[in-house]
């Protein structure tokens, strides 16, 4: 409780006395006429109040330095069907706050003042957002800790002749055992050549001998997110090829986390990424010319396509920072997410390299770039999939960041948890 009251005041102190301020939380969604969907509060609301239920509101005066919390009244009716409610003297103390009252008594409250506007209380909440508290780090470590053992788990359950979807209830059936009912995001197990689909979904082929499965998969904890990848050998070795292309994603990887420092901009070390990338390509004979080129150019981006880092905290892609943060793309590549790394960030990095049939056999992209990919070469890839290998990470004051993810990526150690 004491987490987020400070939160709510550092949010109060940053809009200033005059400000009255009016968080809604999520309502639940019909699904169709007797059931809802899953509800998962609205991201804002949960940083500021931890309230995981539906149709509540926060109303703060930062003058007064009053906060109230209004939640549904609810009926006999709805306590047959779902429950108890807590009543407002209950929400009172779960929650820390001085007031409670019900929902519908909000317009009373509110009456005809001014509220923050929503663009200013969107960008205040954008830059407390950005920097982590050790209360949510400790609740991002503990969320990377089932989700690390759920992927062992995985690794070391996982057996040619499995469908995607069973390897994701392993992962699933983890996470819930552990308390943790909500996933970060929609989990991509992805077997063979649904490794190179980046937001791969469907989840229902069968994994073959011989083929990489790819898994991206997190849960999260009041909230907070893991997210992460492994990709590993269905039966348990690296063929020679598998090896060669995974130590190119796994030598990136590591290099950017260790230069991932205060002051250090994302795009700068998205270009980082690529340019290891491209010379891992080229060593493998797949790229050719000189690697400035194959990055400017865009021929790696043929076989690496989305960015190597993004926030991470209350959402998977979580806020940027706000209007003070952002600034313009140094570089000479397309680049979602730029930002000088700061102290408190939690970000993910994943840099991966993929082989995707609709780049690879575009007429278009295989003219602009002949020069520069063996594409003869690239034919014998077509059936491999993709590597993406990822960790989040915390900046810190100084030195390298901390990793909270640990789970086995080095070949060896990934052999070792597929042991059979």
């Amino acid at each position: 409780m004491n987490h987020y009251r400070e939160l709510r005041r550092a949010l109060a102190r940053r809009l200033g006395p005059r400000a009255l301020i009016h968080l809604e939380g999520g309502r639940s969604v019909p699904r169709n006429f007797d059931v809802d969907y899953v509800f998962r509060q609205n991201s804002d609301f949960l940083y500021l109040t931890g309230v995981e239920e539906p149709g509540c509101h926060l109303v703060l005066e930062p003058k007064s330095g009053r906060e109230i919390l209004f939640v549904p009244r609810v009926d006999s009716h709805h306590r047959v069907w779902e429950g108890h409610v807590p009543s407002p003297a209950e929400a009172k103390t779960l929650f820390g706050v001085d007031r409670v009252m019900y929902a519908d008594e909000l317009k009373k409250v509110l009456g005809r003042r001014a509220v923050a506007p929503k663009a200013r209380l969107r960008d205040a909440l954008d830059e407390l957002r950005a920097i982590k508290s050790e209360g949510e780090l400790a609740l991002m470590r503990r969320a990377n800790e089932v989700s690390g053992a759920a992927h062992r788990a995985v690794m070391a359950a996982t057996r040619p002749g499995m469908r995607e979807y069973e390897i994701q209830a392993v992962f699933e059936a983890e996470c819930m055992k552990a308390g943790m009912r909500h996933l970060a995001y929609p989990s991509i197990v992805a077997a063979g050549v649904n490794g190179a689909v980046l937001h791969y979904r469907r989840n229902d082929a069968v994994l073959r001998a011989g083929e990489l499965l790819l898994i991206d998969a997190g849960a999260e904890l009041k909230g907070y997110a893991a997210d992460i990848t492994r990709t590993f050998p269905a039966d348990g070795k690296f063929s020679r090829r598998q090896r060669d292309v995974y130590q190119i994603v796994l030598e990136t990887q590591k290099d950017c986390i260790q230069a991932a420092r205060p002051g250090v901009v994302s795009a700068d070390l998205h270009v980082r990424s690529m340019r290891r990338i491209a010379e891992g390509l080229k060593s493998l004979g797949i790229l050719r010319g000189e690697t400035d080129g194959l990055v400017e150019g865009g021929a790696v981006r043929l076989f690496y396509p989305h960015g190597l880092t993004h926030m991470l905290g209350l959402d998977v892609h979580d806020t940027t920072g706000g209007k003070k943060r952002k600034m313009p793309n140094p570089t000479k590549v397309p680049v979602r997410f730029v930002a000088k790394l700061e102290p408190g960030f939690v970000i993910t990095m994943e840099p991966g390299i993929y082989f995707i049939d609709a780049l690879l056999r575009d007429p278009a992209l295989r003219r602009k770039h002949k020069t520069s990919v063996d594409f003869a070469k690239v034919e014998s890839f077509l059936d491999f999939g993709g590597v993406r290998i990822e960790d989040d990470i915390v900046i810190r004051p100084e030195g390298p960041p901390l990793n909270l993810t640990s789970v086995p990526k080095e070949i060896a150690e990934v052999e070792a948890a597929c042991a059979r």
